[in-house]
């Protein structure tokens, strides 16, 4: 078995795409297959003065951390600081990125593998020196993720990609799907959307037929990278021998 640690930079997550990130999910990740999960940390940042003054607040985030550690995870919190400048300007700072690299390197020597939440190029040096310790390092973000910190990793996923990671919002009524298009042909205008299904042997890749008449607002140009993230439905088309098809394609940031 491999043994899993999760180490989550929350704010940076937030921030850049993954709010609303279901941490249940990412427990069935990292324990599927051959895994078993070890360790799980996530790192958070909390406003004092306002959980002492906003009881709105305080009651939202408390229950945040409170789903956290009932999905397993230790909550780490990172205090908020305010600074004033010469102009009277009020900045503010948690940066927890010392902590989470502090913890990883020490709970490291009992790990296998380690998932890493973040998109934050500061932990370039942190993911070179697990690997020099033996560990596989699993890169994972949705938004403004550093092309250097996903070339260190061994591999970089998506979150966007994780199935129910984070929930796509629609009526419930057909099988929507993200994923990224592959053997793009421009001169015919059809290729090949991958995408993936999560179980308890892990993560299977999955492909479906589509073509660009599926995507009228899309610029076909966009289906030839395959870093380009589309949402879609897979639907079974009865006038084409009832093959699986993607249907209602649209671009991740429609």
């Amino acid at each position: 078995m491999l043994k899993t640690g999760i180490y989550v930079d929350a704010e940076n997550i937030r921030l850049c795409g993954g709010y609303g990130m279901r941490y249940d999910v990412l427990v069935d990740l990292a324990s599927a297959g051959d895994s078993v999960m070890l360790r799980a940390n996530s790192y958070l940042a909390e406003d004092r003065e306002r959980t002492k003054d906003d009881p709105d607040y305080r009651q939202k985030l408390y229950r945040y951390h409170n789903v956290l550690r009932q999905c397993g995870f230790k909550v780490i919190k990172k205090y908020v600081k305010h600074f004033v400048d010469d102009e009277g300007i009020i900045t503010t700072k948690a940066n927890a990125d010392m902590d989470l690299a502090i913890d990883a390197l020490l709970q490291a020597r009992n790990l296998d593998r380690i998932i890493l939440l973040t998109g934050d190029g500061d932990f370039i040096r942190l993911v070179l020196a697990l690997q020099n310790m033996g560990c596989r390092v699993e890169v994972l973000a949705f938004k403004h993720v550093s092309h250097e910190l996903k070339e260190a990793a061994d591999s970089f996923l998506s979150g966007f990609l994780v199935p129910g990671l984070l929930p796509i919002h629609g009526n419930g009524e057909t099988n929507r799907q993200r994923g990224f298009p592959i053997n793009y042909n421009p001169d015919r205008g059809f290729g090949f959307m991958r995408y993936y299904t999560l179980s308890s042997e892990g993560l299977t890749p999955e492909s479906v037929f589509f073509h660009c008449s599926k995507a009228p607002e899309i610029n076909d140009n966009l289906f030839v990278d395959s870093s380009n993230i589309f949402e879609f439905d897979v639907v079974t088309n009865p006038d084409n021998g009832n093959r699986t098809e993607a249907w209602d394609i649209r671009s991740l940031d429609d």
